[in-house]
């Protein structure tokens, strides 16, 4: 009993101090041998007896349809981005303009799940590269922030998560993304400071150097007028 009440302390302190073990999303091996919908038949149980345990009454008309709504929006959307064959395909193009700067593509709008309390992550994603004779479409990158967002995540692998994904599709090395972003599990929970927010920062390549990252986070602090 001693060594079970240690561990579940250990486990509620590595989830108040968001603490990651990876930067690979922890996934089982057997994780995609259920289809979509045996998922969302297993979660609407999983849900019913959650609700049913909590005491509320599922005949009640508001809630009756809620394991339901919430399983489909467990596997279709905010948790989308774990299956594989869910990325977004990011064709590259050849740099025939011979742009040489950076681009920054700045204000990417983020909603993700905090993995430890399963609540709310939202806030705004700056990303930047340096081509080396390759360029992407620029939703390309908002749909790659979108996808490794959809998933149970901690918001350091993210950062990298994006970055590592954006290195592989240019072929290079000079990726950097900073995230800004704040924490329900903080926000409403816990210490339940409404005011905070968390910064999380992945250079690579060029980024590494202090003149680079300097200029980067110049162009993130520019105002955005329209």
């Amino acid at each position: 009993m001693k060594i079970n009440s240690l561990l579940e302390t250990k486990i509620e302190e590595l989830g108040d101090d968001h603490v990651g073990t990876s930067e690979d999303t922890p996934l089982r091996q057997d994780a995609f041998e259920l289809s979509d919908e045996q998922k969302i038949e297993s979660i609407k149980g999983d849900v019913t007896r959650i609700l049913t345990t909590l005491g509320m009454d599922l005949n009640d008309d508001s809630l009756k349809g809620t394991p339901n709504r919430v399983a489909k929006m467990f596997v279709k959307e905010i948790f989308g981005g774990l299956h594989p064959e869910k990325k977004p395909k990011a064709s590259t193009f050849e740099n025939k303009y011979k742009y040489g700067e950076m681009l920054v593509e700045k204000n990417i709008t983020l909603y993700s799940t905090c993995e430890h309390h399963l609540l709310p992550i939202v806030g705004k994603a700056h990303v930047a590269y340096i081509s080396n004779g390759t360029v992407v479409g620029l939703s390309k990158m908002n749909r790659i922030v979108d996808y490794f967002a959809k998933r149970p995540q901690v918001q350091e692998r993210l950062n990298i998560q994006i970055v590592r994904e954006l290195q592989k599709v240019l072929g290079t090395e000079d990726v950097a993304c900073v995230i800004d972003a704040k924490h329900l599990c903080v926000n409403s929970r816990g210490i339940r400071d409404i005011e905070s927010s968390t910064v999380t920062a992945e250079y690579g390549g060029k980024f590494k150097e202090k003149e680079t990252r300097k200029e980067f986070l110049k162009f993130i602090n520019l105002p955005t007028q329209f």
